[in-house]
Formats: C-alpha cells, structure tokens, sequence
C-alpha cells in the first residue's frame, strides 16, 4: 500500500528519518516544522494520513487535531515525548486513530502507518478476509481455518478486548474484569497473560497483530 503522508514535526533530525524511511516503502512524503501553517497546507493538499506531534510551534497538536476532525476524518497519528500525555490524549477523544511516545523505532513508525491505512482505506474484495472468532463453550479461537485452544483467563482477556475494538485497556482495568475478586496478584501478571496469548494467535495469523501493546497505557485489540 501506497499514499501520500503528511508528518508535522519540529525535530529537523527525526522528521528526516522518518520521511526517508516512508519513501524507502512506496509513500510520498510531505513536511512541516509548524502547527500554524497545517490547516491553510490541508485546504490545498489531502494526504492519506497525517504524523501529527503534540508539542509544536505555533499551534499545538491537540488543537490541530480537534480542527482537522472538525471538517475530515484524513487518519491521523499522534506522537509525543511525554508518557503522561498518554492518559489525557485518551481522555479527550480527539478522535486520532493512534498514539505513538517518543523515543520510538522509525520501523514501528511505518508499521503503524500501514496499520491505521489498512483499517480507514479498506477495498472492497470478492472474497471477505476471515475474521478472529471465538467459540467459548471450548475456549478455542479461530482465525481461516486454523484454531487454537486458550485457557478460560485468556479467552476472557479477549473477549473483553474483541468488545471494543481500538480501546486501549490498561493493566488495572484487565485485572479487575479478570480477576473480580481482587486478589493479590502482581500487574505483570497481566502482560504474562498477554504474552501467552499473543503467542497463540500468532500461530493463526502469523502476519497480523491482534493484541497491541500501548506504551505506557496498556493493552488493545485490532
């Protein structure tokens, strides 16, 4: 997949990295170094999707992003170097497609791009891609014509994830549906959990990551 991608970011050095890194896999790529000068670029240009930083000159991300959600539904990535924006970024539901805290990987970077442009920019095709489907009544999950067993903790893990599709989850709020009893167990019990599970789903699909870690916030289902 191809497209055209916009990244607002006032780091000279990493907004380069990234550009050639997106032009080394078939996107053209498009800069700015400031928030004020976005919406007068977006009413002339239409990219496929947008690298949007928090922290910008001129006029900050949230805002941007609010405006832009005001009149296009163009996907946009949010980046910051703050971990503790995370929570409020959730909080405001801006309506960006996904979260991404610096330092991170240029390779995750166009990883992500590719994801958030295979979810908004679906083709129609003849034949319906398969869908992850569960059978509870014997903790198996199905991906095309390959299934695994789960036990009954990670296939409860996963439905709560599969109900709501792109939230994030954070480690409290999986032991608590988990474990209603509230006993004494440590929150990385949680992502050994995940782990296990990520692991056999892995076996259906090998190319696709249905549960994502969120840096810094938890966990969720795609």
């Amino acid at each position: 997949m191809s497209g055209h991608i916009l990244i607002v970011e006032d780091e000279t050095k990493l907004a380069t990295v990234l550009r050639d890194y997106l032009t080394r896999d078939g996107y053209s790529v498009s800069l700015l170094d400031r928030g004020d000068g976005v919406l007068d670029w977006l009413s002339r240009e239409t990219p496929d999707l947008i690298l949007l930083d928090l922290m910008l000159p001129g006029t900050d991300g949230l805002s941007l992003c609010r405006s832009i959600r005001s009149t296009q539904q163009t996907p946009i990535i949010m980046t910051t170097a703050r971990v503790e924006e995370i929570d409020r970024l959730l909080g405001l539901e801006l309506g960006a497609d996904d979260y991404i805290c610096k330092p991170f990987s240029p390779r995750e970077v166009v990883a992500r791009v590719k994801a958030v442009l295979r979810r908004t920019h679906q083709v129609p095709d003849s034949a319906p891609e398969p869908q992850l489907q569960l059978a509870e009544n014997s903790n198996r999950a199905r991906f095309g014509d390959r299934d695994t067993e789960l036990t009954a903790i990670e296939m409860r893990l996963l439905q709560l994830l599969m109900k709501q599709p792109g939230r994030i989850f954070t480690r409290d709020q999986l032991m608590d549906d988990i474990y209603p009893d509230r006993r004494l167990v440590s929150d990385r019990t949680i992502d050994s959990h995940i782990k296990n599970l990520r692991r056999k789903l892995s076996t259906l699909a090998p190319d696709q990551e249905f549960v994502r870690s969120v840096y810094g916030a938890g966990y969720k289902f795609e």
